[in-house]
């Protein structure tokens, strides 16, 4: 994987990112570039980066040279306001492109990679372009993740088998940002993730967009772990259902306006199939509010705004998708 920039977002998590720092330093193989994207714009945030970077010169030397020259293996971008996981993203994704990255591995600020992590990833590289690996849970153990998605209904497929064939990994049509790792040719025709989604289904989004020009892959490689604790209410001994804040809850009605128009260009929306997820959407939040947050007064208000904003992006005269960087 030449030149893989690991590329990060984060705010008012310095405890957690001390903890990322030290996974990557204890990596068996070095980054070609960290780019870490401030959305706190904080003055630790930024001494912690600059030791980290300190230590990273420290214990591998300089790197290739970037389209500026720069030999530095880190790179931290401050931004002005929070621009929620989607805009970070945007942001560090872009700078890692401008700098000249050819794989972009994407992830919050709350997980860890494993010492093996690139390398287990790497061994998937040169037959696929979009790679998303397994992960630890915070209690140690394997997190599952929803890898296939139901377009006509947008939503996950919430019994997709868990277990691996005979050809070792599956074909996915949808991505997460904890952990996804991209190739340059892909995001070229496939543009920024588009930050007016601020958080949710911004990778959701992504992988599908993916999905559109390659065959995204879920290898069954356990690469990072989760390091944040969340409430959650387990389900059958594999899935859960974690917590979430009233903010999460807006958008993730909010942004269901957004994956319709995107659906919209790519001729996958069906009205009445997607009216419908987005009424199960609602109820598992129901259930969500229920059974694990508990927070009914608040937390409902907040599902019907969302609802209701996602109606008028539908209708938005001036929506444009994400251009494309390169054609």
């Amino acid at each position: 994987m030449e030149k893989l920039a690991i590329v990060v977002v984060t705010y008012k998590r310095q405890q957690l990112l001390t903890k990322l720092f030290d996974s990557i330093l204890a990596s068996t193989k070095a980054p070609w570039r960290v780019v870490i994207v401030d959305n706190e714009d904080s003055r630790d945030t930024e001494k912690m980066v600059a030791d980290f970077s300190d230590k990273m010169t420290e214990q591998w030397g300089k790197t290739v040279a970037d389209t500026s020259g720069s030999q530095a293996r880190v790179t931290y971008v401050r931004m002005t306001e929070n621009s929620g996981g989607s805009g970070g993203f945007s942001k560090g994704v872009e700078t890692a492109y401008n700098l000249g990255a050819e794989w972009f591995w994407i992830m919050d600020d709350d997980v860890a990679i494993e010492p093996e992590g690139m390398a287990r990833l790497e061994k998937w590289a040169g037959s696929h372009e979009v790679i998303q690996g397994q992960r630890y849970d915070y209690d140690g153990g394997p997190f599952y993740w929803q890898y296939h998605f139901v377009v006509p209904l947008g939503i996950p497929d919430p019994i997709a088998p868990s277990g691996f064939g005979a050809v070792g990994y599956k074909v996915m049509n949808t991505a997460c940002f904890e952990g996804g790792l991209f190739k340059r040719s892909v995001i070229q025709q496939i543009g920024l993730p588009d930050k007016r989604f601020f958080i949710y289904w911004d990778d959701t989004l992504y992988g599908y967009l993916a999905s559109k020009i390659t065959n995204p892959i879920i290898v069954p490689d356990f690469v990072m772990r989760r390091t944040r604790e969340i409430s959650n209410l387990d389900i059958a001994g594999v899935r859960q259902l974690n917590s979430t804040s009233d903010m999460n809850r807006y958008y993730i009605m909010r942004n269901r306006g957004y994956m319709a128009r995107y659906f919209m260009v790519h001729g996958d929306y069906r009205p009445l199939a997607f009216g419908l997820g987005t009424a199960l959407t609602f109820a598992k939040e129901l259930i969500r509010l229920v059974t694990v947050d508990k927070t009914l007064k608040t937390g409902i208000p907040a599902l019907l705004r969302g609802w209701k904003d996602s109606r008028t992006l539908l209708h938005q005269p001036d929506w444009e998708p994400m251009p494309p960087l390169e054609k």
